[in-house]
């Protein structure tokens, strides 16, 4: 499939006049839409430099507005549901109606085409979990707490089919030799067992460890039972046409965005 801008999935980034965005290299049908927004395409500036999708960075909130509303107008999506993301595990539907407000929650579900949903990342892992045959798709807002915390459980937990019905997309995030985490995190992700551990591997500084999200977030999701997981793995600390956290400090937001086309 291609995505709304003409590429193939995983095909590399290419700017054209107005935006630049990722899409999935997957097998979810082609009424099943989804991408990883750039950097490219916005008018904000300074440090925000692009397409900030974030209102809560300190952006000034005209761009931020002009920003969200090319965005609804290149993806065709009729509205987008945004989230107060705050690493739990509350998990919403988004229906007509939802998207006068805010709420704080850390992941979306909608079988409405046309109604967007979207996550918020400049690290951490956003996840689109996608049922073909259900009618439905999921964004999941995935950084190390919420996926410790169970946040992909929750967002399968809340859908109308079983997880072997879907498949999941990991998207742009923070890189297994790029996100040192300490003492604290590693024990945390090895309470979850001797699978999970696997996505940790010693760091360069005694009581340092690398944490593998995209390791992470596959083993919790093939362990729930989804059918296929897939992903580039595009570290954002590494590419500097997204926005990072970690690399950046202050900085804008790019948004992971799914949503089902409107039935003809």
């Amino acid at each position: 499939m291609t995505g709304p801008d003409g590429r193939s999935p995983g095909q590399p980034l290419e700017e054209t006049a107005s935006r630049s965005w990722i899409t999935p290299d997957w097998t979810a049908q082609p009424g099943i839409r989804a991408l990883t927004t750039t950097r490219a395409g916005g008018v904000s500036q300074g440090v925000y430099q692009g397409l900030n999708l974030a209102e809560h960075v300190g952006d000034d909130p005209a761009s931020v507005a002009e920003n969200r509303r090319r965005l609804i107008s290149g993806s065709g999506c009729r509205s987008i549901q945004w989230l107060n993301q705050v690493h739990g595990v509350q998990v919403l539907r988004a229906r007509p109606g939802l998207n006068r407000a805010i709420p704080e929650a850390d992941g979306l579900w909608t079988d409405e085409p046309g109604i967007g949903i979207a996550v918020l990342t400049a690290d951490c892992l956003p996840v689109v979990i996608a049922a073909q045959a259900a009618g439905v798709v999921a964004v999941a807002h995935a950084g190390w707490r919420g996926l410790i915390a169970g946040v992909l459980e929750a967002t399968l937990a809340e859908l109308p089919c079983t997880a072997a019905d879907c498949v999941a997309w990991l998207g742009p995030a923070i890189g297994p030799r790029a996100y040192e985490v300490g003492d604290d995190v590693a024990t945390a992700v090895a309470g979850l067992g001797s699978m999970a551990q696997r996505s940790l591997s010693p760091g360069c500084r005694p009581g340092k460890y690398w944490l593998d999200l995209f390791a992470l977030a596959r083993q919790r999701l093939l362990g729930a039972g989804v059918a296929e997981v897939f992903s580039q793995q595009i570290c954002t600390f590494a590419s500097p046409e997204l926005y990072s956290y970690r690399r950046d400090g202050l900085t804008g937001r790019m948004a992971t965005l799914a949503w089902l086309e409107p039935r003809a």
